[in-house]
């Protein structure tokens, strides 16, 4: 199982400082990667509500966050050998050729580190701010993540579909790693796990209860096998929020939650399941410090 960390990059205690701080710690500790999400505004009249809390409020923290591509790019140029990656970055708030000359200039400068975790988006108002039309969200990224291997993988790439154009051109430079940087999907719905495995390297989630995950990654093999890809090629990303405490959590605690030992059983437990990379995000918990964040990263990997 390989292990990764989320860096401080929202809220308030995202700093230069902070990020590079737990980045170099965490290549240190032998960590494989570190990982950054995409939030464009904190909306005061959203016109959906969040996803992730029980009354569909957005969290606070959400007020602050720095650019993932720019954050990993600062990253990368003081790191050697810690994967970077995005968990994730909604692809119809950019354009294909431009994100991918982004992305394939930050594979180059951190020598082919860079992992590419996409997804849809959620927000309404995050697609109005961005002029990207709401509907057909699912298409629109379907299309774009053909234009961008064509940008990454061809010579002269072209591409006329019905939402992104290219002329024939000449477009470098070209991602290190080859044919491109792996991309893993993130989402919920059926048709999130056809892209996963026929547009995608695989499959980027949230962590979540075992049986849950388990039907999630039957799921993923289903997709697989239709589309006749080989599920054991295929990355299974997992972002968790880890509670540690010094009592143990009891029978029913949530997984990756109470003592270190136990936390460490539920990884080899997700590891059995199919799960191929667990990265801990700290960045939610109320009163959280870099020096806490140092503290349990080397618990974890002790």
């Amino acid at each position: 199982m390989k292990l990764g960390i989320a860096l401080p990059q929202v809220g308030q205690w995202a700093t230069p400082e902070s990020i590079i701080r737990i980045a170099r710690h965490a290549e240190q500790l032998g960590y494989n990667s570190v990982w950054v999400q995409e939030r464009i505004l904190w909306p005061l009249n959203p016109r959906k509500p969040y996803p992730g809390t029980p009354d569909g409020s957005l969290p606070d923290i959400y007020k602050y966050v720095m650019d993932p591509i720019i954050s990993l790019t600062y990253v990368a140029s003081q790191t050697e050998t810690i994967r970077i990656g995005t968990a994730i970055i909604n692809l119809p708030y950019h354009t294909p050729s431009v994100l991918a000359k982004q992305l394939a200039t930050l594979d180059v400068i951190s020598g082919g580190r860079l992992d590419f975790g996409i997804g849809l988006g959620w927000s309404e108002d995050e697609y109005i701010a961005t002029n990207v039309e709401f509907k057909d969200r699912g298409e629109r990224v379907n299309e774009f993540l053909k234009c961008l291997k064509k940008l990454w993988t061809e010579d002269e790439p072209e591409f006329n579909g019905k939402h992104y154009k290219l002329p024939k051109s000449v477009v470098n430079p070209k991602p290190v790693q080859k044919p491109h940087p792996p991309i893993t999907v993130g989402g919920f719905t059926p048709q999130t796990f056809e892209r996963a495995v026929t547009l995608g390297d695989g499959y980027n989630a949230l962590i979540m209860q075992f049986d849950q995950m388990d039907e999630t990654i039957s799921a993923l093999k289903d997709a697989a096998e239709v589309a006749s890809r080989d599920f054991n090629e295929l990355q299974l990303v997992c972002r968790a929020f880890p509670a540690i405490s010094q009592q143990s959590g009891g029978d029913d605690r949530n997984p990756l939650t109470g003592t270190v030992s136990e936390i460490k059983d539920d990884i080899k437990r997700f590891e059995d399941l199919g799960v191929t990379e667990i990265f801990f995000d700290f960045n939610f918990e109320q009163g959280i410090t870099a020096d806490k964040m140092v503290d349990y990263m080397e618990r974890l990997t002790s």
